[in-house]
């Protein structure tokens, strides 16, 4: 699977980063909104792969080839998650208009004392789960990640609200995975992100948007180890102030026999895959995957 993703250079400076950090505070979110048209114009003249990276995609889900006008919605929609953000972070939801749909299935198995794996995937916001569920502390929720990718922007957002970093579990490091035994042990949900994977990770070919791309099988031989029920998750922005997160489980239990592994991980994986795409045309221009997402270059 291509890795351009994890080899992409962070753009905008830190000072930038925090100019608009201190307009969305400082002067409101509608405010903030304006700046991002330059910005979107910034990344649709300076930023070569990930216009290119936009306009396969896009081609691909709106069954037509993608225009520029379509590309800068693209990254503007990105943008506007971005500065959302702040807002989220900083207990401030109640200026979005978040609508949850089904979360009676994750809250019935936490009140129950039940762990479960949460997957997502780079489409919508992460954030509109995360925030609210500690500020809100609805959900006992731990994060996986990888914590140096995009790390300038990761610091200066953390600092708006400590409780979320320390709420993440890095992956990479050697008691990661005890880590995560333990959070599921005590009734916790442990969140990650599964449509990325690096080059040394395993991974299996699935149809996305009609063609072949790699997904890793990371996600589902956790959950056949963690042995909890997997439940899908996506924030997705449906334009202004309007996020609409869902929740759908995926499997009580995912079970994968060893005689036929290979052939297992790649099911579970298309089951994801084919959900992702599902919510992908609900809003097409939430896929925030700006790289070669299916190796089109090789």
């Amino acid at each position: 699977m291509s890795d351009d993703w994890a080899k992409q250079e962070e753009r905008g400076s830190p000072f930038a980063l925090r100019l608009i950090l201190w307009i969305a505070q400082h002067l409101g979110r509608s405010f903030a909104r304006i700046v991002l048209h330059p910005i979107t114009l910034y990344f649709l003249l300076m930023a070569k792969p990930q216009r290119n990276a936009s306009r396969r995609y896009l081609g691909r889900i709106l069954d037509r080839q993608a225009t520029l006008f379509d590309v800068a919605q693209h990254i503007h929609c990105f943008a506007s998650t971005i500065l959302d953000r702040v807002f989220l972070l900083a207990d401030r939801s109640s200026e979005l208009d978040i609508q949850r749909n089904n979360p009676e299935e994750v809250y019935r198995l936490l009140d129950q004392g039940q762990g479960c794996l949460l997957l997502g995937a780079h489409l919508g916001s992460f954030e509109v789960l995360r925030a609210p569920a500690i500020n809100e502390r609805k959900m006992p929720l731990k994060i996986l990640m990888y914590p140096n990718h995009n790390e300038q922007i990761s610091k200066i957002f953390m600092g708006l609200n400590p409780e979320v970093a320390q709420s993440i579990l890095p992956l990479g490091q050697t008691d990661t995975m005890l880590k995560v035994a333990d959070a599921v042990a005590e009734g916790k949900a442990v969140a990650m992100l599964g449509d990325r994977a690096t080059g040394s990770e395993k991974s299996v070919n699935c149809n996305f948007l009609g063609k072949a791309a790699q997904f890793p099988t990371g996600p589902m031989l956790l959950a056949s180890v963690l042995k909890v029920p997997v439940i899908l998750f996506v924030g997705l922005h449906m334009g202004g102030n309007r996020y609409e997160l869902y929740f759908e489980k995926l499997a009580d239990r995912v079970v994968i026999d060893r005689k036929q592994r290979d052939v297992d991980l790649q099911q579970w994986m298309q089951l994801y895959a084919d959900r992702l795409e599902y919510y992908a045309r609900k809003a097409p221009y939430n896929w925030f995957n700006f790289y070669d997402f299916w190796d089109e270059d090789a």
